[in-house]
């Protein structure tokens, strides 16, 4: 089953980046990925192959180049037990989508150069079903 409930944060980014161009806003106030996002970035990140909005980085004719724009993928849901809130890849999701019920999926886009970061998109995966018995822990002899 494909992803459901998506939501598209397009014109949200745009207001922000006009925001931006326009002086309403800071760059410290759009560049503020902290460090967990940017590490993730770095680690789990999958290349747009776009440049940056706010810096230019991945724009071989703008003065500071840099690695384009990534995304970085996470999952929640109560049936991920410990895995929930962590980056996953995009070609790990299908398996995802067909072992769990209810998935909520984020992809946020983010500037590893000057800290630009925003949410692209969220959806839901999963089967649908009833959710999917997580097997307790049986505790060793003695504990």
């Amino acid at each position: 089953m494909g992803p459901r409930s998506v939501i598209d944060y397009v014109l949200a980014r745009r207001a922000t980046l006009t925001d931006l161009h326009a002086g309403r806003v800071s760059r410290l106030d759009v560049c503020d990925a902290n460090a967990y996002l940017l590490r993730a970035a770095r680690h789990h990140g999958e290349s747009t192959g776009k440049p940056c909005p706010v810096c230019g980085a991945g724009d071989p004719g703008r003065p500071r180049p840099g690695d384009p724009l990534v995304h970085v993928t996470y999952g929640y849901g109560d049936e991920l037990g410990d895995s929930s809130g962590r980056a996953w890849a995009t070609d790990e999701l299908a398996e995802l989508a067909s072992r769990f019920s209810d998935l909520r999926i984020y992809v946020v886009e983010v500037c590893a150069t000057c800290g630009w970061n925003h949410l692209v998109t969220s959806y839901t995966i999963g089967t649908g079903g009833p959710p999917v018995r997580r097997a307790r822990r049986r505790a060793a002899p003695g504990e």
